[in-house]
C-alpha cells in the first residue's frame, strides 16, 4: 500500500523524452498491468508499446504502427523461416530506424527479458525492469531467458516486481528492487455493485482472466461435480493449454474473452467470485490482480492458498482460502456472505482499498526513476522530516496538515511506522516486524489525534511469566502468589503483608535490584526480574538504574492486566494502516529506503525534524551511546493457539529467549495456523533501547548541548532525545513540539512586521 502523495516528477524526469515499452503481452490481449500503467505514463510523457513480432504476412520486415489513445503500438512484422540471430538482427534493425525519428529515450522499461538481444543498443536516462511475472517457471519458457534476465538485472537501474514473494526472491539479485503489487480501479470494478441479480436465480459463481497452465482444470471439475445446481463462468482466452482439456460439464461455461469495459458487467451476474489457481511452480510468484478488482466489486472471493492472496487478503471476512480439498466448502460459506445483509465484510475491503489505485502505483513509480534520473535543480521542502516512525509521523502531519507546510518526510527502511511497523505473514495474520506494540495511553488529547486516522479494536493487554514451570500473571499480583506460593491469599491487605514480609530494606534505592529487593524480597527478584534482566539489557539489575523495574508495578489485588491506562485497544486495521492514513496529504512526500546522508546535500529545506539517534547525527563525536537491540524469530505453527494469552515472559536465563508473542490475540483474527514471535535481546542491531545509566546520560547531555546550538533543527522521539518512551508518550511529545515550535514561528512572525 502506498500512503503518500508522491510529488509530481514532472520537473526531474528527462525532457523531452520518451517511454519505450517492451512486452511480451500484446496490447489488446488482457487489459492489465502494463496497460493500467502505461496508459497512466501516457498523460506525462509519449510512450511506445513494442509488442513481440508477427511472422508470416510480410516478405520483408517491416513495422505496423497504431495509436491507441495516447499509446503508439508497435508490432514487427517478420517474414516467416528467420531463425534467431537472423530475427534479432531484423527487429535490432527495425527499432533503430523507428527511433531515428522519435524523441530520447528517457525510459526503458521492459516486461520481459526476451527482447534485450535487439534493444541492448537503446540509450535511455533510466532502464526498468517491471517484473510482474516468473516467466522462466511458464510453459514453454525458452531456455535461454534465465541468462537474459541474468543480463536485464545487470543493465537495469531499477527493478519493480508485480508482488512481495517476487520481491523476496529478486532483491538479492539487485542493488534497487522495490515491489509494487497488483493495484485496482475501485471506481470501475464498483460499477458491479449497481447492478442487481435476478431473484430466484441459481448460484453463479466465477473467474475471469487468462486460461492457462496456472489453473487447476480438476478443481473446477470436481467443484462443478459437487453442485450441479450452481453455474460456473469461466471467462477468458485459453492460452498455452488445449481448449479440449478444459472440463466440460452441464454447469460449467467458457464464455472466452470480455473487454476490460465489460468485466463489471460480467461481474454484477456472479454470486461468488473464484481463484482456482494450481499450487505449482507457475504459480509460485503471482499476485493476481484478481484480488482487489473482485473486493472493489463486492463480491467475495475463494481463492486456492497463493502466497501473496494470502499474505495481503488473507485475513479478511470476505477473502476465504482454500485448498483443494476444502474449496466447495469455502464457495458455500463465500456464497452465505455474499447473500447476508452485514456489510462489514464489505466495509473491511473498501478501507483496505481506500488507498490503493493504479494513479498511486504509477506516480510512486515514476517518483522512484524520478531519483535516478539527474534533476535540474534541488527541489526545496520548507520541511525535512527524519524518520516515519511515531515521532516523525505526527510531526509531519501537523507541518502539513495544520502548519500548510510542504514536507518531505524519509526513512532508512523500506516501511513507514518504525518499529510499530505490522503486515501479514504468508498465513495472513497481521504480525508485528519487531515486536509487540500495544496503544494505552491515560490522555484523551492522544486518543482523539489518532482517532482522526484510525477505528479501535478494544483490548487489554495481559501478559504471562513462565516460572516454576506454571503461567502466572506479570505484574506481579495476588493471583501470581496464591499460585506460586500456595498463599491462600483472599484480600489486597493479606497480599500486602505477604510481600511486606519478605521485602529487604534498602537505605538507598539507585539501582533496579534496588527497586524489587526493597518490594518484593530476594526471591520474587530471582524469579521474575533477575534473569530477565540481564537477558533483555546485558547488565545485572544491580548495574542499571532504578528506573528500569520501577516501571513495573507490584499489585495486591486479582487485577491482571499488564497496563491500567483508561485507554487500551489496538488500531482496528493495524499501526502500518494508521500510519499511512495519517501521511497521506498533499502536503507529504515520502521516501522509504532512504537515508539522511543521501538527501542531506541534495535538497534545499527551512527546518530538520530529526527522530534519529542523536549521536549519529554529529558523527558521533564523543562516542556512540549505548543502546540494547532486539532480534526476532517468527514462525508459523500448525495449530489454532500456541499461548493463552499474547505474551508469554520467559525470565529464566537458561531460556535464551525473553519473551513470545502470539498475535491473533491482538488482532482478533481467526485461521487454523498461528503466527508467533520468538523475541532475543542482542548488544548488536538495530538501537531499540537507551541503556539507563549516569554515565550514558552524562554523554547524552554532551549531544544535547550540541543539539541546542541548531536552530533549524527539531530532536523529537526516542533517540533523539536518548529516552524510552511509550508510544503515547511519543506522540505527546510530538504535538507538544508542533505546538512550541507553531508559537515561536508566530513570535518570529511579529517581530519580524514589528521592525
Amino acid at each position: 500500500m502506498n500512503a503518500t502523495a508522491p510529488r509530481d516528477p514532472a520537473s526531474s524526469m528527462p525532457q523531452p523524452g520518451l517511454l519505450l515499452c517492451f512486452s511480451h503481452l500484446r496490447w489488446n490481449f488482457v487489459f492489465q498491468r502494463p496497460q493500467h500503467l502505461m496508459t497512466r505514463f501516457a498523460t506525462r510523457m509519449p510512450v511506445v508499446f513494442w509488442e513481440e513480432p508477427e511472422f508470416g504476412k510480410v516478405s520483408r520486415p517491416e513495422l505496423g504502427i497504431r495509436d491507441e489513445g495516447s499509446i503508439r503500438i508497435v508490432v514487427p512484422q517478420l517474414p516467416v523461416g528467420l531463425d534467431a540471430e537472423a530475427t534479432r538482427v531484423a527487429l535490432a534493425a527495425l527499432l533503430d530506424a523507428f527511433l531515428a525519428d522519435q524523441p530520447t529515450v528517457a525510459i526503458r522499461w521492459y516486461y520481459t527479458p526476451m527482447m534485450l538481444p535487439f534493444s541492448r543498443q537503446v540509450a535511455a536516462g533510466c532502464t526498468v525492469y517491471d517484473c510482474m511475472d516468473e516467466l522462466s517457471a511458464f510453459r514453454f519458457a525458452p531456455p535461454e531467458l534465465l541468462a537474459l534476465e541474468a543480463e536485464l538485472l545487470n543493465a537495469a537501474d531499477l527493478v519493480f516486481t508485480g508482488g512481495y514473494s517476487l520481491y523476496e526472491e529478486k532483491r538479492s539479485r539487485h542493488a534497487n528492487v522495490r515491489p509494487f503489487p497488483s493495484s485496482v480501479d475501485v471506481a470501475h470494478f464498483a460499477q458491479a455493485r449497481a447492478a442487481s441479480r435476478r431473484q430466484g436465480r441459481p448460484p453463479r459463481l466465477g473467474f475471469y482472466g487468462v486460461i492457462d497452465e496456472r489453473m487447476d482444470l480438476a478443481l473446477l471439475a470436481d467443484l462443478a461435480d459437487a453442485r450441479p445446481d450452481w453455474t460456473i463462468e469461466i471467462v477468458g482466452p485459453v492460452v498455452k493449454i488445449d481448449p479440449a482439456d478444459l472440463p466440460q460439464r452441464d454447469n460449467l461455461f467458457y464464455p472466452g474473452a470480455r473487454s476490460y469495459a465489460e468485466l463489471p458487467q460480467v461481474l454484477a451476474g456472479w454470486d461468488v467470485a473464484l481463484m482456482p489457481f494450481a499450487i505449482n511452480e507457475s504459480t509460485r510468484f503471482i499476485s493476481p490482480t484478481k484480488t482487489p478488482e473482485y473486493l472493489a466489486a463486492g463480491r467475495p472471493v475463494v481463492s486456492t492458498p497463493i502466497t501473496d492472496v494470502v499474505r495481503h487478503y488473507g485475513a479478511m471476512a470476505g477473502v476465504a482460502i482454500a485448498p483443494r480439498d476444502r474449496f466447495v466448502e469455502a464457495c458455500d460459506a463465500a456464497l452465505a456472505l455474499a447473500r447476508s445483509a452485514d456489510p462489514a465484510w464489505r466495509d473491511e475491503a473498501d478501507a483496505a482499498l481506500a488507498a490503493t489505485s493504479w494513479d498511486r502505483t504509477a506516480a510512486a513509480m515514476l517518483e522512484a526513476i524520478a531519483a535516478i534520473a539527474p534533476a535540474p535543480a534541488r527541489p526545496h521542502y520548507d520541511v525535512l522530516v527524519v524518520g516515519a516512525g511515531f515521532a516523525g509521523s505526527v510531526m509531519a502531519e501537523r507541518l502539513a496538515a495544520d502548519g500548510g507546510k510542504r514536507v518531505l518526510v524519509i526513512d532508512r527502511r523500506p516501511h513507514i511506522a518504525g518499529n510499530a511497523f505490522d503486515e501479514k505473514d504468508a498465513a495472513g495474520i497481521l504480525i508485528h516486524r519487531y515486536g509487540p506494540h500495544i496503544f494505552h495511553t491515560n490522555s484523551a488529547e492522544i486518543v482523539d489525534y489518532l482517532s482522526r486516522f484510525t477505528d479501535w479494536r478494544p483490548y487489554e493487554h495481559r501478559v504471562l511469566a513462565a516460572v516454576r514451570d506454571r503461567l502466572v500473571p506479570v505484574p506481579i499480583n495476588r493471583t501470581t502468589l496464591n499460585v506460586l506460593f500456595d498463599a491462600g491469599l483472599e484480600t489486597d491487605a493479606e497480599a500486602a503483608a505477604f510481600l511486606a514480609e519478605r521485602a529487604e530494606p534498602v537505605a538507598d534505592v539507585r539501582t533496579s535490584e534496588d527497586v524489587v529487593v526493597s518490594a518484593v524480597g530476594r526471591e520474587l527478584y530471582r524469579l521474575f526480574f533477575q534473569g530477565y534482566t540481564r537477558k533483555q539489557w546485558g547488565l545485572d539489575p544491580s548495574e542499571l538504574d532504578k528506573a528500569v523495574t520501577a516501571r513495573v508495578p507490584t499489585r495486591t489485588d486479582t487485577d491482571d492486566r499488564y497496563f491500567t491506562d483508561t485507554h487500551q485497544a489496538m488500531p482496528a486495521q493495524g499501526f502500518t494502516a494508521m500510519f499511512a492514513a495519517m501521511l497521506d496529504h498533499p502536503n507529504i512526500e515520502l521516501r522509504l529506503g532512504t537515508d539522511f546522508a543521501a538527501v542531506r546535500d541534495a535538497i534545499d529545506y527551512d527546518l530538520l525534524v530529526f527522530t534519529g539517534p542523536i549521536d549519529e547525527y554529529f558523527g558521533h563525536c564523543y562516542g556512540r551511546l549505548p543502546y540494547r537491540s532486539l532480534r526476532f524469530a517468527h514462525e508459523t505453527l500448525s495449530t489454532e493457539w500456541h499461548q493463552p494469552v499474547a505474551v508469554v515472559n520467559y525470565p529464566d536465563e537458561a531460556v535464551p529467549h525473553t519473551r513470545v508473542t502470539e498475535y491473533k490475540h491482538l488482532t482478533g483474527q481467526h485461521a487454523p495456523v498461528t503466527s508467533v514471535t520468538f523475541e532475543y535481546p542482542s548488544a548488536e542491531g538495530d538501537p531499540y533501547y537507551p541503556i539507563p545509566r549516569p554515565e550514558n546520560q552524562a554523554l547524552f547531555k554532551r549531544y544535547e548541548a550540541l543539539a541546542l546550538a541548531e536552530p533549524k533543527v527539531v530532536f523529537v522521539g526516542r533517540l533523539a532525545t536518548y529516552r524510552y518512551y511509550n508510544m503515547d508518550q511519543v506522540v505527546g511529545q510530538a504535538l507538544a513540539t508542533y505546538r512550541k515550535l507553531k508559537l515561536r514561528t508566530a513570535e518570529e512572525t511579529l517581530a519580524a512586521a514589528a521592525e
